[in-house]
């Protein structure tokens, strides 16, 4: 299988080159894609233009030579290694050339025109190659993590996780924006939040769903509800899953599998590390103690 980008188009000539697809998944209606592969090669020359931003962690492996080039000239000249950082902004077209790649890597590719608060501005970044970021590469890794084991973000996390990364690019690249402070939301507005949240916690809530409840820009929305509930929406949502849990713990005997797919998690053991994560305990422990029977 062929290594070509997951978007985009160009030229590639490779020779001996292997592509393994391990993980892959996509949030906002594939706005956001994730794209985990194992990736060995002798050599490669690509040419390459994407309509979408891409931000790359190589997990482990390395190569012995990386040579990238875009229309300002050179930009890395070295090799790939675990733990590096790459950026593309969309329709930058880049030129690069690999040397004996054996390595796996992660991919968030990112559309332009999805509405994710503090991504407006990476069209303006340039591209950074085998950049070294530990943040940027935690929130990656932490990512390709979850989703080996099975547990798969929903679209709340997903907006502010790829919020984090966008931000963190400008920083890298001394672009920081100055953020001014905004009012928290009033009280009938973090009401009918709060009523949406109820209603649908079974559902994979997004961002944009709840700015659409607040009837505020998604930016606007994810600052002035951090003000009002003092955390982030998505963490909000998952503390109020994980409060429903408790009260069906305690109260029934509904299936742990049947329980976190009622809750929006995307499986038990999801669930269970979350819950653990949270709480402390684990789901089946906090129900013994008010069931013992159970």
């Amino acid at each position: 299988m062929s290594s070509e980008p997951l978007f985009g188009a160009g030229k590639i000539r490779a020779r001996d080159d292997r592509s393994e697809p391990l993980h892959r998944a996509s949030w906002l209606d594939t706005a956001v894609t994730f794209d985990h592969r194992r990736w060995v090669c002798k050599d490669i020359e690509l040419r390459w233009t994407a309509p979408r931003h891409v931000i790359v962690l190589t997990e482990r492996g390395r190569t012995e030579q990386t040579r990238v080039s875009s229309d300002s000239g050179l930009v890395y000249d070295g090799q790939d290694r675990a733990g590096a950082i790459t950026f593309v902004p969309a329709e930058a077209e880049r030129y690069g050339v690999y040397r004996e790649a054996d390595l796996s890597y992660s991919a968030l590719w990112i559309d332009p025109k999805a509405d994710i608060p503090g991504c407006d501005g990476l069209a303006r970044m340039p591209t950074m190659v085998n950049g070294n970021d530990p943040v940027m590469a935690t929130l990656v890794s932490s990512l390709c993590a979850d989703m080996v084991r099975g547990m798969r973000p929903d679209s709340a996390y997903i907006e502010h996780l790829v919020g984090l990364l966008a931000m963190r690019v400008a920083f890298l690249d001394g672009h920081v924006s100055s953020v001014y402070r905004l009012s928290p939301l009033n009280r009938r507005t973090l009401g009918r939040v709060d009523a949406f949240i109820d209603a649908q916690l079974q559902s994979d809530i997004s961002l944009r769903d709840l700015a659409a409840v607040a009837n505020m820009p998604v930016d606007t929305f994810a600052r002035r509800f951090k003000a009002a509930a003092g955390m982030a929406p998505y963490a909000y949502v998952l503390e109020r899953r994980i409060t429903r849990a408790e009260t069906l713990l305690r109260t029934t005997s509904l299936p742990l599998g049947n329980l976190a797919l009622a809750l929006g998690f995307a499986s038990q053991s999801h669930f269970t590390s979350t819950f653990r994560r949270l709480r402390g305990t684990t789901p089946k422990a906090y129900r013994t103690e008010f069931l013992p029977g159970s």
